[in-house]
């Protein structure tokens, strides 16, 4: 089982000669001696570096208290997050952390590309209370490169990488984030100063990475937002907020964990909101196939999605047909049913995530969200938001007022529908300029709720009836099933008037 591990930790180049004293570490009761590790790790990576390229490090490493495989990615505030999982004997990466790679990878296979031995001499900083509240380590470094017989002499290949050197870490323990400015002035102090490589990997193969931000997408400088001035950095700071949201949940959803097919969808559905809402101030031409690309996906999820949405409620409702209506084998139908659609809807999903296509919209996105194609408009502010406001709202009431209008049926159902999507839509607009003029953004996105919530249990009602009417009758459904399938179609709308009539106050309340 995976564990993760929050890393905080800095490396200076060099060494010292001796030992950091307590008397200069106001934090530090005692320093002793950690005893030495033997590590020996090798490195994976794709052929273009990919992973390096964006501050991620794949290895699996023998020797020391944490020997295992270990996938670092950046995190927040300088640290890093570290999941590991143990040895099992095999040389190539887990697939649990290949599928974390994927994304950034962007499907091309991993392969060894260092070979680094290190011997690590542990010094342990203790507080007066005996706990370790950071390590310090001398690790003298050997590397060596697929293909090569053995690291050249110290200083030969400088410009491909050192291959041969001695650096101190510090990782904080159990401390104070405080601790490591502390003991970084008294390095200083021996003429040790920050390595300029963020890793030991990036050291080694840092001649292989091309130079700038383009080389290095983890290290680039975003555009400085000031969301609360203009709207382009409003929405700028929202698109770049919903595509971070995706591309996290990405191996959440090949590993189909808990809800992130859900979690994804809906970030699928914001950029698409956003998008369509603020049109005006985008340059359509760039745009829209990033639309249809996300139109695509948001498809790919949704047949996941909804197979486990149905599949859990209609599943439920059986539990409460009465006994005629064979409450226990309709339910075990239903529940192996939906299972099925849903594996066979989840397989697509990430067979289609290792596909060119996919990987082409990520790279759209992220293309999105570093430049948005922006029109000189958007340099506009809380004026230019708050008629975006009344845009969406206008749309979703005249949606809402001619589908309440019609008589029931399957045109209604649909109008009723295209109602609900406008009024997710006017919500999710709303959400992406709250910076900007947070009362009215608010207020709008509150109204939408209340529209969504009654417009959203009526087409619940409307795709189980569809389904259930599929299901029973297919050939294969024996006749208590039917029958039990037919008791549940009929209970299905039992909602539907206080639906409609809650959706008729929410659209008063758009009126006024």
């Amino acid at each position: 089982m995976a564990t993760v591990h929050e890393e905080n930790e800095r490396t200076y180049d060099g060494a010292l000669q001796g030992r950091l004293s307590a008397a200069s570490l106001p934090q530090v009761a005692a320093v002793r001696s950690g005893g030495t590790e033997t590590l020996d790790a090798v490195y994976f990576d794709t052929e273009d570096l990919r992973l390096l390229r964006r501050g991620i490090t794949l290895r699996r490493r023998a020797g020391g208290h944490d020997a295992g495989w270990h996938l670092k990615t950046p995190g927040g505030n300088g640290t890093r997050t570290e999941i590991r999982l143990p040895l099992d004997g095999g040389d190539s990466p887990p697939p649990e952390l290949v599928a974390r790679t994927r994304t950034d990878a962007r499907g091309s296979a991993l392969a060894a590309v260092a070979h680094l031995r290190t011997r690590r001499d542990l010094t342990l900083l203790v507080g007066a209370d005996g706990r370790t509240l950071a390590e310090v380590a001398r690790d003298t470094v050997s590397a060596e490169l697929p293909g090569s017989s053995g690291p050249p002499a110290r200083g030969a290949g400088r410009s491909a990488g050192d291959t041969q050197w001695v650096e101190t870490e510090v990782e904080l323990a159990e401390g104070d984030p405080e601790l490591l400015d502390t003991v970084e002035a008294a390095l200083a102090e021996h003429g040790l100063h920050l390595s300029s490589s963020p890793s030991k990997l990036g050291r080694v193969l840092r001649g292989r990475l091309p130079e700038g931000p383009d080389g290095n997408r983890a290290a680039a400088p975003a555009r400085p937002l000031h969301p609360t001035r203009s709207l382009g950095d409003a929405v700028t700071a929202y698109l770049r907020d919903q595509v971070a949201g995706l591309r996290a949940l990405d191996p959440a959803v090949r590993l189909d964990e808990p809800d992130s097919v859900h979690r994804m969808r809906v970030h699928v559905r914001r950029l698409r909101s956003a998008l369509a809402a603020h049109r005006r101030i985008l340059r359509k031409h760039a745009t829209d196939r990033l639309d249809q690309e996300l139109r695509w996906w948001g498809k790919v999820l949704g047949r996941a999605r909804d197979a486990e949405v149905l599949g859990a409620s209609l599943t439920a409702g059986a539990d409460d047909l009465p006994a005629d209506a064979h409450p226990a084998r309709t339910g075990q139908l239903l529940a192996s049913h939906f299972a099925r659609r849903y594996d066979e809807a989840h397989a697509a999903a990430v067979e289609a995530m290792d596909s060119p296509r996919y990987f082409a919209l990520l790279d759209a996105l992220e293309r999105l969200a570093d430049d948005p194609p922006l029109r000189r408009r958007a340099r506009k502010g809380r004026a230019q938001a708050r008629r975006m406001l009344r845009r969406q709202r206008r749309r979703t009431t005249e949606r809402l007022g001619s589908a309440l209008g019609l008589p029931p049926g399957p045109k209604r159902d649909r109008a009723l529908h295209r109602a609900r999507k406008a009024a997710k839509r006017a919500r999710y607009a709303a959400e992406s300029v709250l910076p900007l003029t947070e009362r009215r953004a608010a207020q709008l996105r509150k109204r939408m709720k209340k529209v969504q919530q009654p417009l959203g249990s009526h087409q619940d009602g409307v795709m189980r009836e569809q389904a259930l009417r599929a299901l029973a009758s297919r050939p294969s459904t024996a006749a208590p099933e039917a029958f039990g399938l037919g008791v549940l179609h009929a209970a299905q709308r039992r909602h539907q008037r206080r639906d409609l009539e809650a959706a008729a106050r929410a659209y008063k309340r758009l009126r006024s």
